[in-house]
């Protein structure tokens, strides 16, 4: 598309914002199901691990060499190297919908590490005093770990959804779509400062929203 003739309003409203909202989209759903999946596996990692509640070592140690392994790709690469898995769970690999899927399967291990270690900063005494009272290990995972590093949680949250967002402006360099695909096609290739500076500032003001939101629940829930 030639931008010569358009006015830089123009574009905003033909490319930029429709890509913003794809990438609040891709971060939004990709986001959820990672904290989601990330809550599972951090619970299992936790519990399964030496002197946990549900103590088993082959388990702890297949999951956390999947976590090690999956955290250790560079995100570009993960998402050309699952783009079998991604046709197959979504029907395509090209678009911000398409993108959800490694955006989802490279996030996960890094919520499931947040969870994992916000989880081991609980006092020890606290789990032994519910155990004492009869809890049960649901209820230990529940009302005692979680509540007790709900204020870890919310920090460690912050920081990943931020890597999120970087990681959606990377997933436009093959075919994701969103601010990022559009910084790259319309500003860089065609040399175009105006658009690529624009999408860094948007992102930039994405970035300070998510880390002051983020500090605002932290300080609330302290």
């Amino acid at each position: 598309m030639a931008l010569k003739n358009y006015t830089f309003l123009q574009i905003c409203q033909m490319l930029i914002i429709p890509a913003f909202f794809a990438t609040l989209k891709m971060l939004l759903i990709s986001g959820v199901l990672s904290t989601i999946f990330g809550f599972f596996l951090g619970v299992i990692l936790i519990l399964t691990e030496k002197n946990g509640l549900c103590e088993n070592r082959i388990v702890n140690r297949i999951l956390d060499f999947l976590v090690n392994t999956i955290r250790s790709f560079p995100f570009i690469i993960l998402m050309i190297s699952i783009i079998p898995f991604t046709r197959l769970i979504v029907g395509s690999s090209i678009g911000d919908q398409a993108a959800i899927v490694p955006l989802t399967v490279a996030c996960t291990p890094f919520m499931a590490r947040i969870f994992q270690n916000s989880f081991k900063e609980v006092d020890p005494a606290l789990i032994e005093a519910a155990q004492s009272f009869g809890a049960s290990k649901s209820q230990i995972v529940m009302k005692v770990m979680l509540k007790e590093s709900v204020p870890s949680i919310i920090s460690g949250l912050c920081l990943a959804i931020i890597n999120l967002l970087g990681a959606t402006a990377m997933a436009g360099a093959v075919g994701a779509g969103g601010l990022g695909a559009i910084a790259l096609t319309y500003g860089y290739q065609n040399f175009n400062k105006q658009i690529m500076y624009s999408i860094c500032v948007i992102l930039i003001i994405l970035v300070a929203f998510i880390q002051y939101f983020g500090d605002w629940i932290y300080r609330k829930l302290k």
